[in-house]
């Protein structure tokens, strides 16, 4: 048990480094993560607004999965809103390849930033899940581990 929650924790710590630096730099320097990024000057023209706007939601994604560290009563619902965005996030990456907008070669490229964290939030939400719905040991007082 103790070594699957040090796994998800670094998987959620990730989640959180990733979506912060984003937000901070999305908001901070747009012009400048759009230059920054591999490929984001392939999807089109530079828009301020745009990805700022991506960069609050990635400050709300990394301010879900730090809350849900801190507060494992609310943990679940945290992690499963701000997985809910990335596996959507993902998955239109991939729609973008399947129909053709993108070439196959982005999948690899984007995999650490878009697939990556996806991955580690499904893993870590099934996790919460798990320390929410089991029955707890003789002599537990709750079926929630932190």
């Amino acid at each position: 048990m103790q070594a699957s929650k040090h796994i998800v924790y670094g998987m959620v710590g990730f989640n959180i480094l990733l979506a912060a630096w984003l937000s901070l730099h999305m908001l901070y320097d747009p012009e400048g993560w759009y230059y920054f990024v591999p490929g984001v000057t392939d999807t089109g023209m530079f828009n301020q607004h745009f990805v700022r706007d991506i960069g609050i939601m990635q400050g709300f994604i990394a301010l879900a999965f730090a809350v849900g560290l801190w507060k494992p009563h609310r943990r679940l619902e945290l992690w499963a809103g701000a997985t809910l965005w990335l596996i959507a996030h993902a998955a239109f990456h991939l729609w973008e390849v399947a129909v053709g907008i993108c070439s196959s070669s982005v999948i690899i490229r984007d995999f650490p930033a878009v697939s990556l964290p996806a991955i580690f939030g499904v893993a870590a939400t099934l996790w919460a899940y798990r320390q929410v719905t089991t029955v707890p040991a003789r002599g537990e007082t709750s079926s929630l581990r932190a």
